[in-house]
This record gives structure tokens, C-alpha cells and sequence, in this order.
């Protein structure tokens, strides 16, 4: 059966699965008690043996961990996030976490005080003020609102997003600021302000704008001010897996300290290498503020090497799986995280597909081919199992995204070890201006390519409608993928081609059901009022002012063109003295 072979995999499966069943369901405490009561009834029978518990032994360790899910989810889940605040408070808080910017506001995570309550929530202070840190209490004026949940189920659900990182309150402060000076940092907040000041010491490098930001974002996981142009050019070629830290910044950066570990020791020291690589890579995630896909990443090749160290065979699947575990343990949060749900599924399409690509690969005769092609076949398994997902949740792709990743992943590794290289000779103050010089030379000639690839508008689909149900067929079709990528005949190629017809036959089911829907609906953007008249697979909107377009076209039209399946679309004025619109017989009120 699949849980001998995989147990550690198919039991993690159950506690996600519980985790899910209870964020839907919602049981109350009798009822968690109950299932835990069961779960440890489940474990004593375990510990029995006898004949019909050895048979039945594989369904007690599901349900088991179905259980333990549910339970530690409902734990994590108790804070009802419920303070007495009035609308203007005077605030006392404390930084725990820069975010990004947008055009008015610095956003910061933070600890903050009114009276003797004491809560989570997110900060903005207007861009001119000065940067906030670690080392200080600050005390402000704030305009204190809970985030509102979406008009729409089309649209993205900001207020439960913070919900998850219990965060249940917006702070938005205009006037003045004071601050008193801390004696009560703790060595987390040292560690975080050391970062601070390395971040603000590449500001002050004489390098390019949009290197020293690009810089900050490889390293040190910081896209805080990164330029919404350079954002969206890493999105549209789909490099923007490059940007963001992951499993690939640290996986060469382990290897970097790996290579210079046994560089200057000899094989007998090994083992000590390991060690040291792996204590390096976890005081590099502690430095860059423990973000979560570091700590994913670190844990994962933390528990691959500890295999290694015990000299018993690495398995990937294991240690993917235990990692994952520890991480749900500790925060059931973490498993509606996006970055989490991608980063475990493209280490998934790695294990399924990495292989069966490499063969149809060049011969790899030498190290610099196996670095090449193994890095490009990486790649691409990985782009393939995240495929669905990334449509579901971003609907969109770029046909490019394959061919730049192609040409730009390859060079990756070189461009982490000499960003890495820049931030610790900036963090040591050691200032080269033809090391500057170089590093901005490559970073700017990087950022051209990537700009040239995202330009290639006629191969940019967005909107792409896409429901839990097509995904689960997309997911179909990678599975039996590689089959047929190993074994090239009638019965694998069958396979595909039903996987396909299957996905063409929901697909086309749910497009027919939405396009004989008929719907008017009103829309809030700030102070700006939109109405959307959908008739089959036609929808006009009509907007009383052409301000805040862009950002009504990315809130609120593009997400309602992918969920509703629209083909057509047209966007219309209404006078800027109407003050309703009439439509079949029905009236909505645009002021």
C-alpha cells in the first residue's frame, strides 16, 4: 500500500486535510474534544497488538492525524481578535515587521498599546516621515478601522488574509510622531535592526536605484520599495520566483559554504562541513527575519542532511513531508499560505518530473553541462507542477516565462553568490567602488533582459478563468505526464489525451453554466461607485470618473472578468452628474 511505502507523506496529507475540514466547519470545543478523545483512542489501539488492529492499522493513523489536524487548528484559532478601540486612538507601539510601501504610505507590522489592551496590527505613516525601527516605542494619533471583508467572493479577501497572521486591526497615522529610545530590545530586534541599518547602508551605495533594490530583494528578502515597473516585469516574463527567496537562494547558499567548508579541510571532515553549512544557512534566515519561506526552505534541507549525516538514504518525499509537519505544528496558518502551498508543490514536481525531463536533455559529459541542464530541468518540472496553482490563484501566464527561464536560471546561481558576496561586504563596510561598479554593470544588462521579455504582450494571458476543479484535472494531466515522458507508447499517451479530454469537459461545463448567467452588480472602490452588467458572456462597466482606473481594472474588473469567464468587456462613463443608473426596471444609486 501507498502509506508503507510513504507513510510520513499520506499522514501529513490527513493533518492537512483536517486542518482544511476545520477551517470550513468551524466545531466548537465539545466537539474537539470529543475527536481528541477519539485521536488518543486511536493511539492506545495502536500500541495493541492484535490481529484486527494490524489489519485496521493504516485507517487508526489516518483518522488519527485527520484529528490532530482539526484539533491544532482549532488552537490556533482561538484569539477572536475582539478589542474595545474607538475609531481615534492614541497608540504606544513597537515595529515587528517592515512591509511594502505603496504611493502614500510606509506600512510596518506592529505591537501596538491603547490602555491596557494590547494587539497586532499594521501601521501606515505617510511616506515623508522617518523610517521607523527596532530601537524605539512610538506614540501617535491613529486612525484605528478592522479591515472589511470584500462586496464579492471574486475578489481578494484582505481582511481574513490578516485574520491569519492575527492581525484583526489597520492603524493609518497623519500627524506627528514621538518616540522614547528602548532598553528592552530583545536579541530577535537587534538582529532584525542590524538588517535595518545593512538595508539603509545599501541605500546609501552610489549603485542604481533599481540594483540596490533588486539587491535588497535576492539577499535580504526585502521588496518593500522596489518599483511597481520592476515588479511587474519579473511577474510578466515569470521570473519572479528569482526575486523572491526560496528554496534556490538557499540550497546555494548552503552549497557556497559547503564548497568552502571542504575547500580548506579534507573529506574526513565531511560530516563537520555539513554541520557548519547547515548552522550558516539557519544564522542567514535568523538575519533576514526568519520570512517563511526561508525557514520552509532551511528546514527542508536541514531534515534532507540529517538523513545524510545518519547515513541513511536521503528521501526526498520524507523530507519534504516531516518539514512540512514541524511547520504545521507550529502555525496551521501557514498552509493557506501561497508561497507555502507553491514551494512544497514545485519540491513535488521536482521528485515527479525532474528526470524524466533530464533525459530528453543534451548529454550531461561534464560539471558544467550537469549544472546547466539539471538546473533547466529543475526549472521546468518545477513551472509544471506549479502551473495550476499559479492559474488559480493569479490567472495569468506568459508563454515566455518559459523560454526566460531557460535563458536567465542557469546564471541564478552566480548571481546569488555575488549578491550575497555585495551584502557582506556592505554589512562589513567594506566599500569597493569597481566591485559596485561591476555588480551594477550585471544587475542592470539582467533587468534589460527580463524587461525584454516582458514585452512580449501577444504571448501574456490574464484573466485566465480557473476553479478548484480544473485544477485537480491540470493536476491529472502532470501526474500522468511523466509516464509518458518515461515510456513513450499507446497506454501512457492514452492516459494524457483522457486526462486532457477531462479537464476540456469541465472546463467547457462551467464556462456554459456561467455564460447563460445574466447579473447587475454594484462595486465600492474607495469613493467611486462602479456598476457591472453582465448579459451571457458580455459585461459592460460603467465608471462615474476616469480616477483610480488602473487600480479599479486590477481590484475589481480583472478579478470579475476571470470569474465570471468573460470574453468581452467594455468599459463605459457615466456622467459625472448622474447621480442613479436604471436598468431593467431596477435602480442603483451611484452616490
Amino acid at each position: 500500500m501507498i502509506l508503507d511505502r510513504q507513510p510520513l507523506l499520506i499522514l501529513v496529507i490527513s493533518f492537512i486535510l483536517g486542518i482544511f475540514f476545520q477551517d470550513k466547519f468551524s466545531l466548537e470545543q465539545n466537539s474537539i474534544l470529543i475527536i481528541l478523545l477519539f485521536s488518543f483512542l486511536f493511539l492506545g489501539l495502536l500500541s495493541l497488538k492484535n490481529q484486527i488492529v494490524f489489519k485496521l492499522r493504516n485507517v487508526f493513523l489516518v483518522s488519527l492525524f485527520f484529528g490532530l489536524g482539526i484539533s491544532f487548528h482549532f488552537y490556533n484559532q482561538l484569539n477572536d481578535g475582539k478589542f474595545n478601540l474607538k475609531t481615534n486612538e492614541t497608540i504606544i507601539f513597537k515595529v515587528s515587521k517592515k512591509l511594502n510601501s505603496n504611493e502614500k504610505y510606509k506600512k510596518y507590522e506592529i505591537f501596538a498599546e491603547v490602555g491596557n489592551q494590547s494587539f497586532d496590527a499594521i501601521v501606515s505613516v505617510e511616506k515623508d516621515q522617518k523610517e521607523l525601527d527596532f530601537n524605539y516605542y512610538y506614540k501617535a494619533k491613529a486612525y484605528v478601522v478592522q479591515p472589511k471583508s470584500p462586496e464579492y467572493d471574486f475578489q481578494f479577501d484582505y481582511s481574513k488574509y490578516l485574520q491569519r497572521k492575527n492581525i484583526y486591526y489597520q492603524c493609518f497615522i497623519n500627524g506627528e510622531i514621538s518616540s522614547a529610545t528602548r532598553n528592552d530590545v530583545s536579541f530577535s530586534e537587534k538582529i532584525k535592526q542590524k538588517r535595518l541599518e545593512t538595508l539603509q547602508e545599501i541605500d546609501d551605495s552610489k549603485m542604481n536605484f533599481r540594483s540596490r533594490e533588486f539587491l535588497k530583494g535576492i539577499i535580504l528578502a526585502d521588496r518593500t520599495e522596489i518599483d511597481s515597473e520592476t515588479v511587474q516585469d519579473f511577474n510578466r516574463s515569470g521570473l519572479v520566483h528569482f526575486l523572491a527567496i526560496s528554496g534556490t537562494h538557499i540550497v546555494v547558499i548552503f552549497g557556497m559554504f559547503y564548497f568552502l567548508m571542504m575547500r580548506f579541510s579534507s573529506v574526513k571532515f565531511k560530516k563537520y562541513a555539513i554541520i557548519i553549512s547547515l548552522i550558516f544557512i539557519w544564522i542567514f534566515a535568523v538575519f533576514i527575519g526568519f520570512g517563511n519561506s526561508v525557514v520552509r526552505s532551511c528546514i527542508m534541507i536541514s531534515v534532507y542532511f540529517i538523513y545524510v549525516l545518519l547515513q541513511r538514504k536521503p528521501d526526498l518525499l520524507h523530507s519534504m513531508a516531516l518539514s512540512a509537519f514541524i511547520i504545521l505544528m507550529i502555525d496551521t496558518q501557514q498552509i493557506f499560505d501561497v508561497g507555502f502551498q507553491l514551494s512544497f508543490l514545485a519540491v513535488l514536481g521536482i521528485y515527479w518530473l525532474n528526470q524524466p525531463i533530464l533525459k530528453y536533455l543534451p548529454r550531461q559529459d561534464n560539471y558544467f553541462k550537469k549544472l546547466i541542464y539539471n538546473t533547466i530541468s529543475i526549472s521546468i518540472a518545477a513551472q509544471l507542477a506549479t502551473l495550476p496553482l499559479v492559474l488559480y490563484y493569479f490567472h495569468q501566464f506568459s508563454l515566455i516565462s518559459i523560454l526566460a527561464n531557460f535563458f536567465i536560471v542557469p546564471f541564478s546561481e552566480l548571481i546569488i553568490v555575488f549578491s550575497f558576496l555585495m551584502t557582506a561586504l556592505i554589512g562589513f563596510n567594506l566599500d569597493f567602488e569597481i566591485v559596485n561598479l561591476i555588480y551594477d554593470f550585471i544587475i542592470q544588462i539582467l533587468l534589460k533582459i527580463i524587461h525584454w521579455f516582458a514585452g512580449f504582450d501577444t504571448v501574456f494571458f490574464e484573466n485566465i478563468p480557473l476553479n478548484l476543479a480544473e485544477v485537480f484535472a491540470l493536476f491529472g494531466i502532470v501526474y500522468f505526464l511523466r509516464f509518458m515522458l518515461e515510456k513513450f507508447n499507446f497506454r501512457s499517451i492514452s492516459n494524457i489525451v483522457l486526462s486532457i479530454l477531462i479537464f476540456s469537459l469541465i472546463r467547457i461545463s462551467f464556462n456554459l453554466i456561467e455564460n447563460r448567467k445574466d447579473e447587475v452588480l454594484v462595486h465600492h472602490y474607495k469613493k467611486e461607485t462602479i456598476i457591472s452588467i453582465k448579459k451571457g458572456s458580455k459585461v459592460e462597466f460603467w465608471l462615474n470618473s476616469e480616477k483610480d482606473k488602473s487600480k479599479i481594472q486590477q481590484y475589481i474588473i480583472n478579478p470579475y472578468l476571470s470569474s465570471r469567464r468573460i470574453k468581452n468587456m467594455e468599459i463605459k462613463n457615466i456622467p459625472t452628474s448622474a447621480r442613479m443608473v436604471r436598468f431593467n426596471n431596477q435602480i442603483y444609486q451611484l452616490k
